[in-house]
């Protein structure tokens, strides 16, 4: 089992023409189902023509009723991205996957208000997993995003992670222990994103493929601590926690744009703190997760 996606899912690349786009969806089709998941590109100028026999077409909605497709990822600079995620959720896709980093505040605020009001007025939820992050990976099905598909290996733990780098340190430790992951999510470390660690840790207690999860925050905002509340009350799995950031000054921003403290509840201690309160398994060095997780199983 997994979430999100699986060997069946059929993807868009929206921004496949640039040198971003072109080298994922090229490393993602060649890591296992690829090249039956990824069916076709998005560009306006180039529709007709073909990135390497994956067909381009010029919407969303035009690649979508060609091919059936039901997720997207978009390698869009800055500049185009909300509107490359908001033309994915106009055409009523699943899934929309935004890699981009450095999409402008205001440009998300936008989108994220416009996909509420689509909800809203009884229009199709989409989900949206980032901006700025790594994507996410069924291990041995399919890749979507731009993590290094061979640290993975199939198994039963769940990895969630605002931090992209720390997504792949836990995966290689599980690995390297024998352990394999049901799917491993990066949720992106924007201040405006899409799916948050509750959604996630969810979709991992739903799973009957997820026995465990490993799940890494960063300093900045309330969604770790509203996820250790919500995994206190409802989480069936075991959990093994980690916060990065134990070092940082309150008011410097740290790496990520949302890796930012602003008062006293999401520096990384006080985090921590309220994992251990509600169960988790914490520990404040990133090279124990997997060996910490092994110990729970």
């Amino acid at each position: 089992m997994s979430i999100l996606i699986d060997k069946n899912t059929r993807v868009i690349t929206q921004g496949i023409t640039g040198k971003t786009g072109q080298f994922h969806t090229r490393m993602c089709r060649d890591y296992a189902n690829g090249r039956e998941c990824f069916v076709a590109g998005v560009n306006p100028k180039k529709a007709g023509e073909d990135f390497e026999g994956i067909p381009i077409h010029a919407s969303v909605a035009d690649a979508k009723a060609a091919t059936g497709a039901t997720v997207s990822v978009v390698y869009v600079p800055p500049a185009g991205a909300a509107a490359a995620i908001w033309e994915a959720v106009q055409a009523d896709l699943d899934l929309v996957i935004c890699i981009t980093e450095g999409i402008p505040i205001k440009d998300m605020l936008e989108v994220r208000n416009r996909m509420k009001a689509k909800e809203a007025a009884g229009g199709k939820r989409t989900l949206l997993l980032g901006p700025n992050c790594p994507g996410t990976i069924t291990p041995d099905e399919i890749k979507i995003g731009i993590m290094p598909g061979h640290i993975h290996r199939r198994g039963r733990v769940g990895v969630v992670s605002r931090s992209g780098t720390l997504t792949y340190e836990a995966v290689a430790q599980l690995t390297e222990l024998g352990i394999g992951q049901s799917s491993a999510v990066g949720i992106g470390g924007d201040p405006i994103n899409g799916l948050k660690h509750i959604d996630i840790m969810r979709m991992f207690n739903d799973d009957p493929g997820t026995d465990a999860v490993i799940m890494i925050g960063e300093i900045g905002g309330p969604d770790e601590a509203d996820a250790a509340r919500w995994c206190k009350a409802n989480m069936k799995k075991p959990v093994v926690g980690f916060i990065a950031g134990v070092t940082a000054p309150p008011g410097k921003r740290m790496g990520h744009a949302g890796a930012l403290i602003s008062g006293g509840a999401d520096t990384a201690d006080a985090k921590l703190a309220i994992m251990d309160e509600c169960g988790f398994k914490v520990t404040r060095n990133p090279s124990e997760m997997g060996r910490l997780l092994k110990s729970l199983l």
